[in-house]
C-alpha cells in the first residue's frame, strides 16, 4: 500500500487537523478522523470504509498495527512525524494508530428491522457526551437502530464516538433533517407492524414507563436536553411515558443518557419476563 510521509504541517496534515476539530471541513471531505484500538477494530469489524491510517516510527509498531496497515485495503497511509501525531492525538499517551473513515449514508430506507423492534429517535441532541452515551447504550440493550433529527451536535464528532466506547461503529444511526419525514416513517412502520407503538419520553408525570405494555415493536422518542420533544413529535406519539421519581428528591428529571437507558432496559426487561 502506498505510504507518504508528513513531515511538516503541510496541507495534507491540516485536512487531518479540520477533519478532527471542524464539523464543517468532515462534511465536505464525507471523512472523519478516529483512534483507539476499540473504535478502530470495531469499524473494521462492521465494515466501514477506512480511507487512510496515520502511524509515526518514533517506536517500533505493534503486532496489531502492524497487522492493519498489512491487511487493509486503505487508498493511502501516512507517516507522521512524531511531534505531528502527538500533537493531532487526543490522548495522553499518543494514539500509535489512526484512522480516516468515509461517513455512511443517512438513508432510513436502509434499514432492516427483526420482527419485533426497538426503535430510539433522538430528538436534536445538543450534548456530544449523551447521544455517544444513548448510542452505547441502545447497542448494549439490543435497540435496533437510532434516528437523530433537527439541528443537533455532529455524529461525527471524536468525542461522540470515544463516548460511544465502540457502539458507534456497530449501531445503525441516521440523521433526519426533515420531521415530515419521520412522520412518513411511522406510517409506514405502523403499516408493516400491526402492534407498533411510538413512546415519547417526558420528565413530566405522565404514565409510568413500567405500567406500559412494551412487548411489541415500538419507537422510543427521547426529547432535547433542554426543551424536550418538540411538539410535532410530542402529538405524534401514541403514549408519554416517564420515570417516576422519589418524592423527597431534589432532581427534576434524570439526565437524558440515564432516562433513554432505563427506558430501553424496561422494554428489553418485559420481554425475558
Amino acid at each position: 500500500m502506498k505510504t507518504e510521509k508528513v513531515t511538516v504541517k503541510n496541507a495534507t496534515y491540516q485536512k487531518f487537523e479540520v477533519l478532527k476539530s471542524n464539523r464543517n471541513k468532515r462534511y465536505k471531505h464525507q471523512e472523519f478522523l478516529v483512534e483507539g484500538v476499540r473504535n478502530i477494530n470495531e469499524a473494521i469489524k462492521n465494515r466501514w470504509i477506512i480511507k487512510s491510517f496515520l502511524f509515526s516510527k518514533e517506536k517500533e509498531l505493534s503486532n496489531w498495527a502492524k497487522g492493519l496497515l498489512e491487511n487493509t485495503g486503505t487508498v493511502i497511509n501516512y507517516e507522521l512525524e512524531p511531534e505531528l501525531m502527538k500533537e493531532l492525538s487526543g490522548k495522553e499517551d499518543t494514539s500509535e494508530l489512526m484512522a480516516v473513515i468515509s461517513m455512511r449514508i443517512d438513508d432510513l430506507d436502509s434499514l432492516q428491522f427483526s420482527e419485533n423492534p426497538i426503535i430510539a429517535l433522538f430528538d436534536r441532541p445538543s450534548n456530544k457526551g449523551n447521544l455517544g452515551t444513548i448510542i452505547r447504550s441502545c447497542d448494549a440493550l439490543g435497540v435496533e437502530s437510532l434516528i437523530i433529527t433537527g439541528h443537533a451536535v455532529d455524529l461525527y464528532d471524536p468525542d461522540v464516538v470515544v463516548s460511544s466506547m465502540g457502539s458507534f461503529f456497530k449501531l445503525p444511526v441516521i440523521r433526519v433533517t426533515e420531521n415530515q419525514i419521520i412522520t412518513d416513517f411511522i406510517v409506514k412502520m405502523k403499516k408493516r407492524y400491526e402492534a407498533f407503538q411510538v413512546i415519547g419520553t417526558t420528565a413530566h408525570k405522565e404514565y409510568p414507563v413500567f405500567t406500559l405494555n412494551l412487548t411489541g415493536p415500538l419507537l422510543f422518542m427521547i426529547g432535547n436536553e433542554t426543551d424536550g420533544l418538540c411538539s410535532a413529535f410530542k402529538d405524534g406519539c401514541d403514549i408519554l411515558a416517564t420515570i417516576p421519581m422519589s418524592e423527597s428528591s431534589y432532581a427534576t428529571s434524570f439526565n437524558v443518557g440515564c432516562a433513554a437507558t432505563v427506558m430501553f432496559y424496561e422494554a428489553v426487561r418485559q420481554r425475558f419476563v
